[in-house]
């Protein structure tokens, strides 16, 4: 296969697979929204529940605006929920609940991923930026070197995703068996959470997929300009 065809097949990829990802999620989402639970409550009593029963009372959980913008900040020690999670009653918005919860256990508990990836994540941030910059500038200028230093910031993006992957499923996997323990949810809700997350775990997988994607897709172009 030619480095044009690489480049041309790799640059579509790292458009769709995420694309598909995204798409996904978003179906899945909007089914599970639409589903209320049994127990009749919100995401916010979900969070609150798996915080007090951890001892995480100095945690506080507040309502962000958005959709789908759900996060835990372990800096400020806030879980930030999106309004429809916040308020919501729906088998979506106490599995997104139960995963920032599941997050914030994590940091309690020192879990050594996610100690990792917030030790990294100001260098990453720096670097993100950077790797576009010197792969434009080297294009530009025609200089390699700059392509390369930029490759290499992408490489370091990519380990950041490749980190966050087991922080997510172990999120999801503690979330899912808090909710169960504490009893918020019956047997068939617990399958329909586990779904809605397990959709969101394809896009991090796509995104890693993405990157690997687009760092060949830039070692192609190199190549075509050297042919």
């Amino acid at each position: 296969m030619s480095n044009l065809a690489i480049t041309v097949i790799a640059f579509f990829a790292m458009m769709l697979i995420p694309l598909f990802a995204y798409i996904k999620l978003n179906i899945t989402y909007s089914s599970m929204k639409k589903k209320n639970n049994l127990k009749g409550i919100t995401g916010q009593e979900v969070a609150r529940k798996i915080l007090d029963n951890n001892n995480l009372n100095n945690i506080y959980i507040v309502e962000t605006n958005g959709n789908m913008t759900d996060h835990f900040d372990s800096q400020r020690k806030v879980i930030r929920l999106s309004k429809d999670v916040f308020n919501g009653k729906s088998i979506a918005s106490i599995a997104i609940a139960a995963h920032e919860a599941g997050h914030a256990v994590q940091h309690a508990e020192g879990y050594k991923w996610a100690v990792f990836r917030s030790k990294i994540v100001p260098t990453v941030q720096i670097g993100e930026k950077a790797s576009y910059i010197l792969i434009m500038i080297g294009f530009i200028l025609g200089s390699i070197n700059f392509i390369y230093a930029g490759i290499a910031f992408m490489l370091f993006g990519l380990v950041f995703q490749v980190v966050t992957l087991p922080c997510e499923f172990d999120a999801s996997k503690r979330g899912l068996k808090f909710i169960e323990e504490y009893n918020m949810v019956e047997d068939k809700e617990s399958k329909d959470a586990k779904k809605m997350l397990k959709a969101a775990a394809y896009t991090y997988i796509a995104g890693i997929l993405s990157t690997i994607l687009e760092i060949l897709y830039y070692v192609a172009r190199l190549s075509n300009r050297r042919d």
